[in-house]
């Protein structure tokens, strides 16, 4: 056995190719399974009776000797 990547013989290097594609396989199919089922939740709900919230005027927040970040 090799201490080494870089001195590894090929059957290392297809050992650490085949662990790193079946940990990417989980971790998407983990990812993939792992959402919410109650679409009320996540969905956005239209009111259409109720006012729309309008964006005001930018507003400073902080102020250096040289600009003004927004």
């Amino acid at each position: 056995m090799s201490d080494s990547l870089l001195s590894a013989d090929r059957n290392a290097h297809i050992k650490i190719v085949a662990v790193a594609l079946i940990a990417a396989t989980v971790f998407v199919t983990v990812g993939i399974y792992a959402r919410v089922t109650d679409a009320g939740l996540v969905t956005a709900r239209v009111y259409p009776d109720r006012p729309v919230l309008k964006a005001g005027q930018p507003v400073i927040y902080t102020e250096t000797d040289r600009s003004k970040l927004r």
